[in-house]
């Protein structure tokens, strides 16, 4: 299905009709695409950059940023996978819907966070019974 680039889901349409799959498939694919370039990015800059700067300060400072930039790229790596499976359940008629309650999650929800997999109230719930669970 073909959507105009104007297009945003409303509460009015059915929900996660055609077009609403087609939009967060395509919000999910362009986001991919995205951490990907910077991930291609920022391996050629390693491979361009040397750490071998003569004084050991910046030496330091240099290695500093890349173990922060690294650290970055592989929480990119785990986001890529939630993404993934997004885009599995959108091919199999789940997304948009809470994997606890199997309530629809809110539009706004999905639109700040397109991997999202339960309702506002059932990730409260969650994060509130893994706290409880930590401090036992």
């Amino acid at each position: 299905m073909e959507i105009g680039p104007d297009y945003r889901p409303t509460p009015s349409e059915p929900f996660m009709n055609p077009r609403q799959q087609t939009y967060f498939k395509r919000k999910l694919l362009d986001w991919r695409d995205s951490i990907l370039r910077e991930s291609k990015e920022t391996l050629a800059q390693l491979q361009v950059d040397s750490l071998r700067e003569p004084d050991v300060t910046d030496r330091a400072s240099s290695e500093t940023d890349w173990s922060i930039e690294l650290r970055t790229r592989d929480r990119q790596r785990k986001l890529i996978a939630k993404i993934d499976a997004a885009i599995r359940r959108i091919a199999e008629g789940e997304y948009g819907y809470c994997e606890v309650t199997g309530e629809p999650i809110s539009l706004a929800r999905l639109e700040a966070r397109p991997v999202a997999t339960m309702t506002v109230e059932a990730q409260e719930r969650h994060e509130r019974n893994e706290k409880i669970s930590r401090d036992e």
